[in-house]
């Protein structure tokens, strides 16, 4: 079961937050003592983030004041939005850039919007309905016939599951052609008052969205950009793919045990409520090689075998986890901390954004891709 991956399209709200900017927009309605306010830039200077960006963001910080969400905590009992005019927020903001991301995808692959033959859609950060594989249908004029799959809530690492369930599509029909499209508006759920608990997520997530054209064995199209000089070039952002098109392979997943309350996302009245402990890499630590050692034995690989690794990048300490658990290079895991320092943890579409890269300087294959979400569990994928 595989799925060749044609086109990738990323896309970032307009306005980044430098870290030291973003620290000084939560400390207002987050720290509630002079020393909470003293430590908090410092944690954030830990978190391995230059900038990210945010669909809140008004205007650049140079400009005046950068976003007018989260106003300053009136007192202690202030919790911030609700979470339905957080969802308000979502359901204005998630599509645009969703579309942006789509249109780059298509574009790199040559594929015209009618020819898709099903839309994959991954968020955590929203609910709305219709939702975005609504406005795909509209926006890109698809054919209004055609299937559709929504993977939600399944965190960091839902494009896996996406990337799956396009594989299983691809297997069962040759011609497919599959948009998966993430988009995630992290920037929504950050939470008033002081919450050990909450300081790493608010340090680290962010927006973005990303799109990704996968085929099955027959579905390359004659017309495809990367297959004729004449074609459609790549839209400005789209990363043109040089070599031969990455397949992803095979998929693994694990749940490591007694993990329940390592990582948590719920629903809260003042937007999502996420808890990060400090368990998590160590967890990652101890049980990720001997399941990914099997995993990898199964699909004829072994860790050394492997010259190039996407790793989501959950924090510094879970990549540092990652590269020691498994006896890795720190230099092996460069593009996830560049994709890290450049644009946050935007959960979902963040592992696209690290696979563009590597395709962009033509990465030696095969690659392993990692995640990690609630449960706690690893997802995996290799791509070939």
């Amino acid at each position: 079961m595989s799925l060749t991956i044609l086109g990738l399209g990323t896309a970032l709200p307009r306005h980044p937050f430098a870290q030291g900017d973003a620290a000084e927009v939560i400390r207002s309605f987050f720290c509630e003592t002079d020393e909470q306010r003293r430590l908090l830039p410092i944690l954030f200077r830990r978190a391995g983030v230059r900038q990210r960006h945010s669909v809140l963001a008004e205007r650049p910080a140079a400009d005046g004041p950068i976003q007018s969400f989260y106003p300053p905590a009136s007192g202690p009992a202030d919790r911030g939005p609700t979470t339905a005019q957080r969802m308000d927020v979502y359901r204005k903001e998630s599509s645009p850039l969703a579309l942006q991301a789509a249109r780059q995808a298509l574009d790199q692959a040559g594929i015209l919007p009618r020819d898709l033959t099903q839309i994959i859609t991954v968020s955590c950060t929203g609910f709305t309905a219709p939702g975005l594989d609504i406005a795909l249908i509209k926006n890109l004029d698809l054919k209004p016939t055609i299937p559709r799959l929504h993977v939600g809530f399944m965190g960091c690492h839902g494009v896996f599951n996406a990337l799956q369930a396009a594989a299983a599509v691809a297997a069962a029909e040759p011609h497919s052609r599959v948009l998966i499209c993430a988009v995630e508006l992290s920037s929504l759920h950050l939470h008033y008052g002081w919450d050990p608990e909450s300081i790493v997520p608010h340090a680290l997530f962010a927006d973005g969205a990303a799109a990704l054209i996968g085929v099955g064995s027959r579905g390359f199209p004659a017309s495809a950009a990367h297959e004729r000089s004449d074609g459609p070039r790549p839209a400005s952002g789209a990363c043109e793919r040089p070599g031969t098109p990455w397949q992803a392979t095979a998929f693994g997943s694990c749940l490591f045990p007694d993990s329940e309350h390592a990582m948590t996302w719920n629903i809260g009245d003042n937007g999502f409520v996420m808890t990060l402990s400090a368990d998590v890499p160590d967890l990652i630590a101890g049980d990720l090689r001997p399941w990914l050692e099997g995993w990898l034995r199964r699909n004829d690989l072994q860790i050394r075998d492997v010259p190039s690794w996407a790793v989501h990048p959950g924090g510094p300490r879970i990549l540092t986890a990652v590269a020691e658990g498994l006896d890795l290079p720190q230099e092996t895991l460069a593009d996830s901390q560049a994709v890290l320092a450049e644009c946050g943890n935007m959960s979902s579409p963040t592992i696209l954004f690290i696979l563009e890269r590597l395709q962009r300087r033509n990465a030696p294959r095969p690659c392993v891709a990692l995640s990690f979400g609630p449960g706690l569990i690893a997802e995996a994928a290799i791509f070939r």
